[in-house]
């Protein structure tokens, strides 16, 4: 055997256990970081103290601790109202058991659903044909009309019956209502419109009025200029694998990801959620789980 035929399989060996603990190590830290959810304050003008607004949390039984202690979190802020931005399903499993996780949070909590709650675009290949579908739908203000995203992909009965479950549980669901209340002594007005790529948005008339108005919808790029103080969405989970480049193309316009958008006429706040999508385990790489708060009522640990 001649000297090379010996190192070579030795080296190649060696550069094998190298990727291997470099992935096992990049594994590691996107677990470690899908557990971690980080608290965002936002500092807004005439909204209510201690709102809390969360998204995407896709429960399964493998990710229901860790939504408890982002529960366990939301309750330590003190909120005066909790919103969830819809995604509260999984792929196409049955969850619905364990949506009975949200009667922990000690506040009023109202939420949107989200296209998994419909099986809406859920793969990579809809998916990306529903990105495409949005861009052909009329999302003018006065003629907005999304009920071309419609398919047979669309299943009411899912969404019919997480609502149920959800409402069993405490979570008031808006599909296409608003809702007016006080809100630590400020009036707000909130409008939750249903799923945009389910076909299913349809957003209600409301009141003119002088209280604070929050939108939700759950995918940002379905929103329309409506006469509001604030939109909140989810959807993009930041990326999930975002790091550096994601977020340039982010900060610079070009796609929108996560934070406020800057080019939009109403103020758009797009939180990077709290769990992952057609996943195991809930793993990211420089998306962060965020947990949202506006004005909290005193300063955030």
């Amino acid at each position: 055997m001649s000297r090379w035929s010996f190192l070579l399989p030795t080296r190649y060996f060696a550069i094998s256990a190298v990727l291997l603990v470099v992935a096992g190590a990049g594994a590691g830290y996107a677990y470690w970081e899908g557990a971690h959810p980080q608290v965002t304050v936002l500092s807004i003008d005439g909204a209510p103290e201690g709102i809390v607004f969360i998204a995407d949390p896709h429960v399964k039984p493998g990710n229901i601790e860790k939504v408890r202690k982002v529960i366990q979190t939301i309750n330590e802020l003190n909120p005066s109202i909790v919103l969830i931005g819809g995604d509260f399903l999984f792929g196409e499993e049955d969850n619905l058991s364990c949506q009975e996780i949200w009667s922990e949070i000690d506040a009023p909590v109202y939420a949107v659903l989200g296209n998994h709650d419909y099986h809406a675009g859920i793969d990579a290949t809809s998916a990306i044909a529903k990105s495409i579908a949005v861009s052909r739908t009329d999302r003018d203000l006065l003629t907005y009309d999304m009920s071309g995203l419609f398919d047979e992909t669309t299943n009411l009965a899912s969404a019919a019956a997480l609502e149920e479950a959800l409402e069993a549980h405490g979570v008031m669901v808006q599909r296409n209502e608003y809702v007016m209340r006080e809100v630590s002594g400020t009036p707000l007005l909130l409008v939750g419109v249903d799923d945009g790529w389910a076909g299913m948005a349809d957003p209600p008339a409301v009141p003119a009025t002088d209280a604070f108005s929050i939108y939700m919808i759950h995918e940002p790029e379905c929103r329309a200029d409506w006469d509001a103080d604030l939109i909140l969405s989810g959807h993009t989970h930041g990326g999930q694998f975002g790091g550096t480049a994601l977020q340039f193309i982010n900060d610079a316009g070009i796609m929108e990801l996560s934070g406020y958008v800057r080019d939009s006429r109403v103020p758009v706040y797009i939180t990077r959620g709290i769990g992952t999508s057609n996943l195991p385990w809930d793993l990211r790489i420089g998306a962060t789980p965020e947990i949202v708060i506006i004005n909290p009522a005193s300063p955030v640990q």
